[in-house]
């Protein structure tokens, strides 16, 4: 305890240690139920669920925006930070769901979208109505560059592209100046530099935890400080913009805003709550900083290393084999970096990422056997892990015939560059598109075999994937072999065994391509965990006899009593120390 700490901070932060036991499902809603036939997924459809994930043994659901939104990002571009979007429902319903998750044991974390709003927002249209306008600089406004005509190509402040493609930024022609959007043009950056504009965000911060949610997923909250010079970035070959992540990823005034939030959120509750930075770019060092208790910042980043190892040069539109050395090299730096004084983010999959077992498994053959080991590694490591809605159930990704079948705004806005300025064919940019679209992960959750997999009775907004039929919640729940079952028992093992919450994390055969092992140790208990990535049938000698006679506590095959790996097989082995 330091010389600063009292007694009841030190034992404040202790208690807040339930997270390191806790397992988190991330809800997105437009695609978890339709309770009222419209073919959006809402409120009451995930009320109608609950249930199912008391069963499956969760104790945070994450929910993805439900905020009043124009939905041009599917909810990520907020009108109303203090309203809920009709197509999901209303305040009422979302109170009911509130005390729904707390009756049965579970917590409710909220998306906190605040590095930038729609702009539909009062504040933005407030914003963009004058130079003089009082809320001129809530957002980032610049002139064009001297001697360019302004609105041509080429007159932006600055190069940077917008994630969502085109340039990041928009003229306004009103006011003769170009607003920033890192993401959608509908998506204009707040200028956290404006002391006004933050104490307006920790306000409705403040709003929704008095209103009993248990704290907030972060997007993207490494953004939110940026270079205020606003220089160009680099520009890679056969880039049409500069990268402008070194003057706003991890910026110059981060660490200094999020403890800010938390002393003006945060501090002082007396009540378990969860904060995650969602941090794209984020390093191994910026993230001991984040999450280090001490500092009061956040408790956990969600970092992306690991979802671009099958990428080249982290362009997701050029896709290629990932090596499980790479893995387990990335996986095991972070372990490593935060086994002291932070804490990991654990996940295959989210609202962004394709379907994990057609990732990192084998979602024809072997789709329920690689969708359970894939579990049990990734649960097992040092952290808090999350579950993405219908991985639980070994869903896979679609696959979407033409460019029409797509919902999501980056696959379509990369379309129409990609064919119209960057030379490539309609054939080529879908064959890219295919394996790592967001869309992938958005199809609906498939409930049972019924008409549109039981998610809603009218036409949904994305079609379901045709293998509802056989891949579906209804199919799995009372099965005691299913891919469902196999996660029940994998979060019950991270409850009911203090050495999956609080050991020690060693990574053994690091050069092995095919077999990730490593060991979870406290003073008095080990698990050793072996995966076989491949379909064929590997050895997996760790160099330790002593684990010849240990125990099995989980696994995705009958015990044969052998000590090869099976295709897709994962062991979890116990012994006392």
């Amino acid at each position: 305890m330091t010389s600063q700490e009292t007694q009841p901070e030190t034992a404040r932060r202790a208690g807040r240690e339930w997270f390191k036991s806790a397992v988190v499902y991330q809800i997105y809603p437009r695609s978890f139920a339709d309770s009222d036939g419209d073919g959006v997924g809402d409120l009451r459809g995930i009320l109608g669920r609950l249930d199912y994930l008391r069963n499956l043994g969760v104790d945070v659901v994450w929910l993805s925006p439900v905020y009043r939104s124009p939905q041009d990002d599917n909810g990520y571009d907020i009108s109303d930070y203090r309203d809920i979007d009709p197509v999901f429902g209303d305040l009422g319903t979302l109170d009911e769901l509130l005390a729904g998750l707390h009756s049965r044991g579970m917590k409710l974390v909220m998306d906190l979208v605040v590095n930038h709003t729609s702009d539909e927002h009062p504040w933005f249209v407030e914003s963009r109505s004058s130079r003089d306008s009082p809320k001129r600089d809530w957002y980032w406004w610049r002139a064009p560059r001297d001697g360019v005509e302004p609105g041509a190509p080429g007159a932006e402040p600055n190069n940077w592209g917008s994630a969502f493609s085109g340039p990041a930024w928009e003229y306004d022609a009103a006011s003769g100046e170009y607003y920033l959007h890192l993401f959608s043009k509908k998506q204009p950056d707040l200028n956290w530099e404006n002391p006004e504009v933050r104490a307006a965000v920790y306000d409705m911060m403040n709003w929704w935890l008095d209103r009993g949610v248990d704290g907030f997923r972060m997007d993207v909250i490494n953004f939110i400080s940026k270079d205020q010079s606003l220089p160009d970035g680099p520009r890679s070959d056969g880039m049409l913009f500069g990268d402008g992540g070194p003057h706003y990823i991890c910026g110059p005034r981060i660490h200094e805003f999020l403890q800010e939030m938390h002393q003006e959120v945060l501090a002082g509750r007396d009540k378990d709550l969860l904060t995650v930075g969602e941090m794209p770019g984020v390093t191994v060092e910026d993230a001991v900083l984040f999450t280090d208790p001490a500092r009061e910042e956040v408790d956990m980043v969600f970092q992306f290393e690991h979802v671009a190892l099958d990428q080249e040069g982290g362009n997701k539109w050029r896709p290629r084999k990932l090596l499980l050395t790479d893995l387990k090299k990335s996986l095991g730096r972070w372990q490593d970096a935060l086994g002291e004084h932070g804490w990991n983010s654990l996940y295959w999959g989210n609202h962004d990422q394709a379907r994990a077992v057609s990732r990192f498994g084998d979602d024809g053959q072997y789709r329920e056997l690689s969708a359970k080991m894939l579990a049990a590694v990734l649960h097992l490591h040092r952290g808090t892990p999350y579950v993405y809605q219908g991985e639980e159930l070994g869903m896979t990704n679609m696959t979407f015939g033409a460019i029409s079948d797509y919902r999501d705004i980056e696959v379509l806005n990369h379309h129409r560059e990609a064919t119209t300025h960057l030379g490539h064919t309609d054939a080529e940019v879908l064959a890219a598109l295919a394996p790592l679209n967001r869309d992938n992960a958005r199809t609906p959750v498939q409930w049972d075999a019924s008409r549109h997999g039981g998610f809603t009775t009218g036409a949904p907004w994305i079609a379901v994937n045709p293998n509802a039929n056989t891949i579906n919640a209804a199919a799995q729940v009372d099965d005691p072999d299913s891919v469902y079952s196999f996660y029940r028992r994998v979060i019950e093992l991270r409850h009911t065994d203090p050495v999956v919450a609080y050991g020690d994390f060693t990574m053994l055969l690091p050069d092995d391509e095919h077999v990730y092992a490593f060991t979870r140790s406290l003073p008095d208990a080990e698990l050793l965990v072996l995966g076989n990535f491949s379909g064929s049938v590997q050895k997996a000698d760790v160099g330790d006899p002593a684990w010849a006679g240990a125990a099995q506590v989980l696994g995705n095959y009958p015990s044969d009593g052998g000590t090869d790996l099976r295709p897709w097989e994962v062991r979890v082995l116990r012994r006392d120390v």
